[in-house]
Parts: C-alpha cells; sequence; structure tokens
C-alpha cells in the first residue's frame, strides 16, 4: 500500500507538507526506543520510567510507539498528517494497546481529558509548536509524578526560537509555505519549561558519532507539585 501524496504538487498547508515527509516507507523494526534518529545506542525508553500510559506527539511510523505497545504500556500517538496516520495504523495494526489519532497537538490535549504517566516527542511536535501554546496544555494532562521528555536536533549558533525553515516545497515560490520550528540551548528550554509548571529539568546533548555535525538535544521535565493533569 502506498501513503504517499503525489510528488509534482506542493503544500498549502502544514498538515499537507507532513502528508509528503518520508513517503513509501517500510515498516520499521521497533527493536528498540530511539531519541536521536542514529544507530548509535544511545539512551533508551528507560528515560520514561515505567508508564502504564504514554502519549506520543507527532509520531511519523509510529516506530517509538510501537516499541512501548509490545513492551505493554498502552500508548496514544497523535500526528497532524493523516497520511502518516494511516501509515502508522497500517503498520502497527497487531498491536491492541496502540491507538493512532489524526489530529493537531494542542487540539487533541484541548480535547482529550485523560492523564498520561509519559508524554514525549521525538523530532515531533514539540519541535514544530509554540511552546507558550504547547506546554500548558501538556502540563494540565500530565499524570502526578509523570515524565515530559523530547528531542531534536542541536541548534546551531543563534538558531534560537523560531526558526524558518528551508527544505524540499518550502522555497522558490510565491506562494511559499512558511514552517516554523521552536529550537534553543539547555539552558534556554529549562527557562522555558520552569516558566510554565514543571520542574526537575534535565537538558543534555547527545553528541553525534558524525565528527563535526550537530548533535540531539534531549530534554526531561516532570510537573512542579501545583500542577499535573486536571
Amino acid at each position: 500500500m502506498s501513503f504517499a501524496t503525489p510528488e509534482h504538487s506542493a503544500p498549502t498547508t502544514l498538515a499537507e507538507y507532513w502528508d509528503k515527509y518520508r513517503p513509501g516507507r517500510q515498516r520499521p523494526a521497533a527493536h528498540r526506543f530511539d531519541w536521536t534518529g542514529l544507530a548509535d545506542g544511545g539512551p533508551g525508553a528507560e528515560i520514561l520510567g515505567e508508564p502504564k500510559t504514554a502519549l506520543d506527539l507527532g509520531p511519523a511510523e509510529g516506530e517509538n510507539a510501537a516499541f512501548l505497545a509490545r513492551s505493554g504500556v498502552e500508548v496514544t500517538a497523535v500526528d497532524f498528517s493523516a497520511v502518516q496516520v494511516d501509515r502508522a495504523r497500517e503498520f502497527w495494526n497487531d498491536l491492541p494497546n496502540l491507538e493512532f489519532v489524526h489530529a493537531e497537538a494542542c487540539g487533541f490535549l484541548d480535547q482529550d481529558d485523560r492523564p498520561f504517566h509519559a508524554i514525549y516527542s521525538t523530532w515531533g511536535a514539540v519541535w514544530f509548536t509554540d511552546p507558550d501554546e504547547l506546554f500548558p496544555r501538556i502540563a494540565r494532562r500530565l499524570a502526578p509524578g509523570g515524565v515530559f521528555a523530547f528531542s531534536h536536533r542541536e541548534p546551531g549558533p543563534d538558531q534560537y526560537g523560531p526558526q524558518q525553515m528551508g527544505g524540499a516545497w518550502l522555497e522558490g515560490r510565491e506562494d511559499e509555505l512558511t514552517m516554523l520550528r521552536w529550537q534553543y540551548t539547555a539552558g534556554q528550554w529549562s527557562d522555558v519549561l520552569k516558566r510554565h509548571g514543571f520542574s526537575n529539568v534535565r537538558a543534555r546533548v547527545l553528541p553525534s558519532p558524525e565528527r563535526g555535525a550537530l548533535g540531539t538535544l534531549l530534554i526531561t521535565a516532570r510537573v512542579a507539585a501545583c500542577g499535573g493533569a486536571s
């Protein structure tokens, strides 16, 4: 089954951009939880503790969600792209405790009032959503004692805050679609998280095995005592 949209048409909405992201791939192995996108070992699902429930924001092919589901975690995975959700459902339809939902992250968190023991995003929705909009919603849905964790590419020099993306389908057109990603240093993310009621923040860079390449920034946090799921 092919999940790709026509290659020749440029997207006009953010959802359409993600419909075109990494089309036509085969089902991943999902033999480990991956924060970096590199075959470097690195930390895995232990970052999340031992959650009974987890929310994946921006799962793409869904391999991390599938890994957790195979481990007995009840996982809800939310993606903005209908194409990617259909593809992930096809890949992992044999896992009964894994649900893929087509929704925008903030909208889902507004409408679904379940608490989650872990909320995470690996190079996913957290990277592409305004934290001032997203983080308060995550804080309300994180169960007491739960973990919020996310990763994205280490920012380059002076690439802090909302940065306009380039790349395929985004350049050289008068009706160019504007895509933003939010990226900060470890210290800056710590300040943003604390401002939104998170505590026990740990932020670190996982270096790339490729010499001179940017690494992966991995951040974990919990909700302060006054926060938590409503």
